[in-house]
Protein backbone atom coordinates (compact mmCIF):
# COMPACT_ATOMS: atom_id res chain seq x y z
CA UNK A 1 0.00 0.00 0.00
CA UNK A 2 1.43 3.37 -0.99
CA UNK A 3 1.73 6.25 1.41
CA UNK A 4 -0.81 9.03 1.48
CA UNK A 5 0.03 11.92 -0.78
CA UNK A 6 1.43 15.05 0.86
CA UNK A 7 -0.26 18.30 -0.04
CA UNK A 8 1.28 21.73 -0.44
CA UNK A 9 -0.36 24.95 0.76
CA UNK A 10 -2.04 25.56 -2.62
CA UNK A 11 -3.58 22.08 -2.61
CA UNK A 12 -4.81 22.49 0.97
CA UNK A 13 -6.41 25.79 -0.08
CA UNK A 14 -8.12 23.96 -2.96
CA UNK A 15 -9.54 21.38 -0.53
CA UNK A 16 -10.68 24.11 1.86
CA UNK A 17 -12.31 26.03 -1.00
CA UNK A 18 -14.18 22.87 -1.96
CA UNK A 19 -15.31 22.36 1.66
CA UNK A 20 -16.55 25.97 1.84
CA UNK A 21 -19.12 25.28 -0.87
CA UNK A 22 -20.50 22.11 0.70
CA UNK A 23 -22.74 21.21 3.65
CA UNK A 24 -21.04 20.98 7.07
CA UNK A 25 -18.29 23.31 5.88
CA UNK A 26 -17.22 24.52 9.35
CA UNK A 27 -16.91 20.98 10.72
CA UNK A 28 -15.10 19.66 7.66
CA UNK A 29 -12.75 22.65 7.55
CA UNK A 30 -11.66 22.19 11.16
CA UNK A 31 -11.20 18.43 10.69
CA UNK A 32 -8.81 19.07 7.78
CA UNK A 33 -6.95 21.81 9.64
CA UNK A 34 -6.41 19.69 12.75
CA UNK A 35 -4.62 17.12 10.59
CA UNK A 36 -2.66 19.66 8.49
CA UNK A 37 -1.77 22.25 11.12
CA UNK A 38 -1.46 20.10 14.24
CA UNK A 39 -0.43 16.78 12.70
CA UNK A 40 -3.21 14.87 14.43
CA UNK A 41 -4.25 11.39 13.33
CA UNK A 42 -7.82 11.14 12.08
CA UNK A 43 -8.70 8.87 15.02
CA UNK A 44 -7.38 11.47 17.44
CA UNK A 45 -9.45 14.18 15.75
CA UNK A 46 -12.56 11.97 15.87
CA UNK A 47 -12.03 11.35 19.59
CA UNK A 48 -11.91 15.03 20.58
CA UNK A 49 -14.47 16.43 22.98
CA UNK A 50 -15.10 20.13 23.46
CA UNK A 51 -13.41 19.92 26.87
CA UNK A 52 -10.21 18.74 25.17
CA UNK A 53 -10.09 21.93 23.11
CA UNK A 54 -11.93 24.62 25.08
CA UNK A 55 -10.83 25.70 28.57
CA UNK A 56 -13.37 26.30 31.34
CA UNK A 57 -13.13 30.04 30.71
CA UNK A 58 -14.29 29.47 27.10
CA UNK A 59 -10.96 30.11 25.39
CA UNK A 60 -9.29 27.69 22.99
CA UNK A 61 -6.45 25.85 24.68
CA UNK A 62 -2.87 26.29 23.45
CA UNK A 63 -2.27 22.60 24.10
CA UNK A 64 -4.58 19.64 23.60
CA UNK A 65 -3.76 16.83 25.99
CA UNK A 66 -4.69 13.49 24.48
CA UNK A 67 -5.25 10.59 26.84
CA UNK A 68 -3.80 7.16 26.11
CA UNK A 69 -7.26 6.03 24.97
CA UNK A 70 -7.29 8.77 22.30
CA UNK A 71 -3.94 7.86 20.68
CA UNK A 72 -2.84 5.09 18.36
CA UNK A 73 0.05 3.98 20.57
CA UNK A 74 -1.93 4.12 23.81
CA UNK A 75 0.51 6.76 25.05
CA UNK A 76 -0.80 10.12 26.21
CA UNK A 77 0.61 13.07 24.30
CA UNK A 78 0.29 16.80 23.98
CA UNK A 79 -0.72 18.44 20.71
CA UNK A 80 0.48 22.03 20.44
CA UNK A 81 -2.01 24.41 18.84
CA UNK A 82 -0.61 27.26 16.76
CA UNK A 83 -2.11 30.75 16.99
CA UNK A 84 -3.48 30.33 13.47
CA UNK A 85 -5.22 27.06 14.38
CA UNK A 86 -6.52 28.56 17.63
CA UNK A 87 -8.21 31.32 15.62
CA UNK A 88 -9.81 28.70 13.36
CA UNK A 89 -11.01 26.77 16.40
CA UNK A 90 -12.49 29.97 17.87
CA UNK A 91 -14.37 30.58 14.62
CA UNK A 92 -15.61 26.99 14.67
CA UNK A 93 -16.64 27.35 18.31
CA UNK A 94 -18.71 30.46 17.51
CA UNK A 95 -20.41 28.66 14.62
CA UNK A 96 -21.59 25.82 16.86
CA UNK A 97 -23.80 27.69 19.31
CA UNK A 98 -23.99 26.29 22.84
CA UNK A 99 -20.97 24.18 23.70
CA UNK A 100 -21.40 21.15 25.96
CA UNK A 101 -17.95 20.11 27.30
CA UNK A 102 -18.47 16.35 27.17
CA UNK A 103 -19.92 16.33 23.64
CA UNK A 104 -17.82 15.49 20.57
CA UNK A 105 -16.02 18.39 18.89
CA UNK A 106 -17.12 17.02 15.51
CA UNK A 107 -20.56 15.56 15.03
CA UNK A 108 -22.17 13.67 12.19
CA UNK A 109 -25.43 14.66 10.52
CA UNK A 110 -27.18 12.50 13.12
CA UNK A 111 -25.50 14.59 15.86
CA UNK A 112 -23.33 11.68 17.00
CA UNK A 113 -19.57 11.73 17.30
CA UNK A 114 -17.54 10.37 14.41
CA UNK A 115 -15.76 7.05 14.54
CA UNK A 116 -12.21 7.17 13.21
CA UNK A 117 -13.32 5.19 10.16
CA UNK A 118 -16.28 7.45 9.35
CA UNK A 119 -14.19 10.61 9.68
CA UNK A 120 -11.49 9.04 7.49
CA UNK A 121 -14.11 8.28 4.83
CA UNK A 122 -15.44 11.85 5.07
CA UNK A 123 -11.96 13.33 4.59
CA UNK A 124 -11.15 10.91 1.76
CA UNK A 125 -14.35 12.00 0.00
CA UNK A 126 -13.43 15.67 0.40
CA UNK A 127 -10.06 15.12 -1.25
CA UNK A 128 -11.52 12.98 -4.03
CA UNK A 129 -14.21 15.55 -4.82
CA UNK A 130 -11.60 18.33 -4.75
CA UNK A 131 -9.69 16.39 -7.43
CA UNK A 132 -6.73 15.24 -5.34
CA UNK A 133 -5.87 11.72 -6.43
CA UNK A 134 -3.77 9.84 -3.91
CA UNK A 135 -4.75 12.06 -0.99
CA UNK A 136 -6.30 10.40 2.05
CA UNK A 137 -7.16 11.07 5.65
CA UNK A 138 -3.46 10.61 6.45
CA UNK A 139 -2.35 13.29 3.97
CA UNK A 140 -2.72 16.11 6.48
CA UNK A 141 -0.46 14.40 9.00
CA UNK A 142 2.18 13.58 6.36
CA UNK A 143 1.97 17.13 5.02
CA UNK A 144 2.40 18.57 8.53
CA UNK A 145 5.55 16.53 9.18
CA UNK A 146 6.99 17.10 5.69
CA UNK A 147 6.37 20.86 5.77
CA UNK A 148 8.07 21.26 9.15
CA UNK A 149 11.00 19.08 8.05
CA UNK A 150 11.50 21.26 4.96
CA UNK A 151 11.47 24.33 7.21
CA UNK A 152 14.39 22.88 9.16
CA UNK A 153 12.65 21.38 12.20
CA UNK A 154 14.77 18.51 13.50
CA UNK A 155 13.55 14.95 13.28
CA UNK A 156 13.56 14.49 17.08
CA UNK A 157 11.18 17.44 17.47
CA UNK A 158 9.05 16.11 14.61
CA UNK A 159 8.87 12.67 16.22
CA UNK A 160 7.73 14.23 19.48
CA UNK A 161 5.11 16.38 17.75
CA UNK A 162 3.84 13.35 15.83
CA UNK A 163 3.74 11.12 18.89
CA UNK A 164 6.20 8.67 17.33
CA UNK A 165 8.42 6.61 19.59
CA UNK A 166 11.00 6.13 16.85
CA UNK A 167 12.55 8.77 14.61
CA UNK A 168 12.74 6.16 11.83
CA UNK A 169 8.94 6.17 11.76
CA UNK A 170 8.94 9.94 11.44
CA UNK A 171 11.53 9.86 8.67
CA UNK A 172 9.22 7.67 6.56
CA UNK A 173 6.63 10.49 6.66
CA UNK A 174 8.93 13.08 5.12
CA UNK A 175 8.38 13.49 1.41
CA UNK A 176 11.13 14.73 -0.93
CA UNK A 177 10.64 16.21 -4.39
CA UNK A 178 12.89 17.30 -7.26
CA UNK A 179 12.62 21.02 -6.43
CA UNK A 180 14.00 20.37 -2.97
CA UNK A 181 16.87 18.31 -4.40
CA UNK A 182 17.70 21.12 -6.85
CA UNK A 183 17.69 23.68 -4.03
CA UNK A 184 19.90 21.41 -1.92
CA UNK A 185 22.61 21.06 -4.55
CA UNK A 186 22.55 24.82 -5.14
CA UNK A 187 23.69 25.24 -1.53
CA UNK A 188 27.07 23.93 -2.75
CA UNK A 189 27.51 26.85 -5.17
Amino acid sequence: MSQARTLNAKELRKALDHVASRPHSARNRISLLLTHWAGMRVGEVASLRWSDVIAQDGHVKAEIRLSAAQTKGQQPRTVFVSDRLRKELMTYQRSQGIIVPDRPLLRTQKRDGFSANTLAQTINTIYRRAGMDGASSHSGRRSFITTLAHKGVGVRVLASLAGHRSISTTQRYIDVNDDQKRAAVELMG
